[in-house]
């Protein structure tokens, strides 16, 4: 009998191209840059509208990691059509996004919710006709103002430090998310969150 690995997908929210590359909505990106290099993935063979790459996690599980090249408010087609390519369920899935609801550095994760303002989430509960899929969420501060030009500003000096730390922290939140589940993700991290506020 032939034993399959379980697969997960983590699917990071992003905008293609060197220009974004350093921008506050390239978070999600850039968590997935970190585990790709500690899990030693190339993420670059295209597949439905984004860069794919997999690898498997110190405890074995099979992780798809996932960035889309449709730029954030069209994002939901490369999900949609990534979920079909590797028959998913939304359970296996996991979304990583900027959310400037959060303050800099801190995470979140949530087994669904609505969009938040956030139009990569939205786009993707468009393509999927729910709310209901796993995502964590990560801190880029709060502005007053324009939030288009806020989210596609890099990060100043002063707070590089802080988010290069908390991207490290969700690549392993991460992988305890792919091996052990939302649950398990949320007691652990969510309440660390919770404990520094207090």
């Amino acid at each position: 009998m032939v034993v399959v690995a379980e697969r997960r997908l983590v699917f990071g929210i992003g905008n293609p191209g060197f220009r974004y590359r350093k921008t506050r909505h390239n978070v999600g990106y850039m968590v997935v840059d970190a585990l790709a290099r500690e899990m030693g993935i190339k993420v670059k063979r295209r597949v439905c509208d984004a860069v794919v790459g997999e690898g498997k996690t110190t405890g074995g599980v099979c992780v798809i990691l996932a960035k889309p090249l449709t730029y954030v408010n069209l994002c939901g087609e490369a999900y949609e059509g990534l979920a079909r390519e590797y028959d998913l369920l939304l359970e296996d899935e996991l979304v990583v996004c900027d959310d400037i609801s959060l303050p800099l550095g801190r995470m979140r994760f949530r087994r669904k919710g609505g969009s938040g303002g956030h139009n990569g989430l939205g786009s993707i509960a468009g393509e999927l006709g729910t709310g209901e899929f796993p995502r964590l969420r990560v801190g880029i501060g709060g502005v007053e103002g324009d939030q288009v030009d806020f989210v596609l500003s890099p990060f100043g000096r002063g707070e590089r430090e802080a988010i290069g730390f908390a991207i490290e922290r969700c690549a392993e939140a991460v992988t305890v998310w792919a091996e052990k589940g939302i649950e398990e993700a949320m007691n652990v991290y969510n309440k660390k969150e919770e404990e520094t506020d207090n």
